[in-house]
């Protein structure tokens, strides 16, 4: 069909299958042709029938597929450690890039990604999808013309249980460098739960696609599962802004003790509060005033991907590229660089329950410790957990 943007899936395995099904499966699909995908174990992908059916070839490494072919979009869900090196590639062959979040583990490669897009002239989105949400954008709007006041504090909160198998899943989860000493720094706040510390520092961004940026950092870390870095963290960061970012994390909780990702934003004149992931925001202003926004996750996790093909088609802006993530990146590293000692929980406070999805190590009080964390805007104390 004329028009349509030609794709390369870089990785179409776990979250990468996302973007492979929704171009095989959503109507805006229609919008691409799917020229190739790169993944060397491309067995893992349960879509793998269907890409082939479409006569796609599927290459071990991202230099085959571009010593045989090019494409205008280059999706790239990789591990973190290959973010830099596959964008770069990417770009240098004439792609733009959706890369999966993190953008990178160190600022180092969030600096040489965006250099080579300079070179290339090219657009570079990164996959946190919140940014990519109406409900955040239009709250950022809002934000940035000042109805709220100036922002004081933000909060956020996230308790997702995982177990042995999700640190088994693959060769980096839960490391710290690979074997060729590439930066992972793969935990909660750099993975699964990176989408939401980000999203603080992106509401309170002086642009549309801007994030603010953090001047300093604090952090408890602690691990219950045997891993290089932690698997529950307590971070407070301070801003350029003035603003203290808190952000509060765990996989080391027990299934019932789950909570969805909420948060609380302080302003002059309003606050605003996320009580699930599944609800609406409201903002509450100092006049009585309540506005609401719907629920981030009411706009799908593939509007990032349709929303790279308006922006190649110069239909639309980017909200969320290297820039507005690499302050998401400078947390992390400032987290690794400071030194701070990962609290190991003892073994006999920690519980083994075998759980569908294997065995679950999580640490009792442990919940309701970063839950009171919450409450009171301040960082735990998780050496006294109890």
């Amino acid at each position: 069909m004329a028009g349509q943007t030609t794709v390369v899936l870089v990785g179409i395995g776990g979250y990468g299958e996302l973007y492979l099904s929704a171009l095989l499966d959503e109507p805006q699909g229609s919008r691409c042709r799917i020229v190739g995908a790169v993944d060397p174990q491309p067995a893992n992908c349960s879509r793998l029938a269907d890409l082939k059916s479409q006569d796609v070839t599927v290459y071990s490494t991202l230099d085959e597929f571009y010593n045989e072919a090019d494409a205008d979009l280059a999706v790239i869900s990789t591990p973190i450690q290959l973010h830099a090196e596959h964008t770069c590639e990417a770009l240098a062959h004439g792609s733009h890039v959706l890369v999966e979040k993190p953008a990178a583990a160190v600022s180092a490669d969030v600096d040489r990604m965006i250099e080579a897009r300079d070179r290339a002239g090219l657009i570079v989105a990164v996959g946190f999808q919140w940014s990519f949400a109406r409900s955040i954008l239009d709250l950022k709007r809002d934000v940035m013309a000042g109805r709220f006041g100036a922002p004081l504090s933000a909060r956020c909160l996230a308790l997702w249980p995982r177990t042995e198998s999700y640190y088994q899943r693959n060769h980096w989860a839960g490391k710290r460098r690979d074997p060729e000493g590439r930066w992972i720094l793969d935990s909660p706040a750099n993975n699964a739960m990176a989408h939401f510390l980000h999203n603080m520092l992106f509401l309170l961004g002086d642009r549309l696609d801007t994030s603010a940026s953090p001047v300093s950092i604090a952090a408890r870390l602690a691990r219950a599962n045997d891993i290089e870095t932690f698997d529950t963290i307590g971070a407070q960061v301070h801003t350029e802004s003035g603003a203290d970012l808190l952000f509060l994390a765990s996989h080391a909780v027990g299934e019932h003790e789950a909570v969805e990702p909420k948060f609380r934003l302080e302003f002059e004149d309003a606050v605003v509060n996320l009580a699930g992931e599944d609800t609406p925001i409201a903002a509450r202003l100092g006049d009585g005033t309540t506005l609401e926004y719907e629920s981030p996750n009411a706009t799908p996790q593939t509007e990032k991907l349709w929303r790279c093909f308006d922006a190649i088609a110069g239909t639309s802006d980017m909200p969320c590229g290297l820039e507005t993530a690499r302050s998401h990146t400078q947390c992390i590293e400032a987290i690794e660089q400071s030194g701070v000692e990962v609290l190991e929980f003892k073994d006999d406070s920690i519980r083994r329950n075998e759980t569908a999805a294997g065995l679950l190590r999580w640490v009792p009080g442990l919940a309701a410790t970063l839950e009171r964390a919450y409450i009171d805007g301040r960082l735990p104390d998780l050496k006294g957990v109890k």
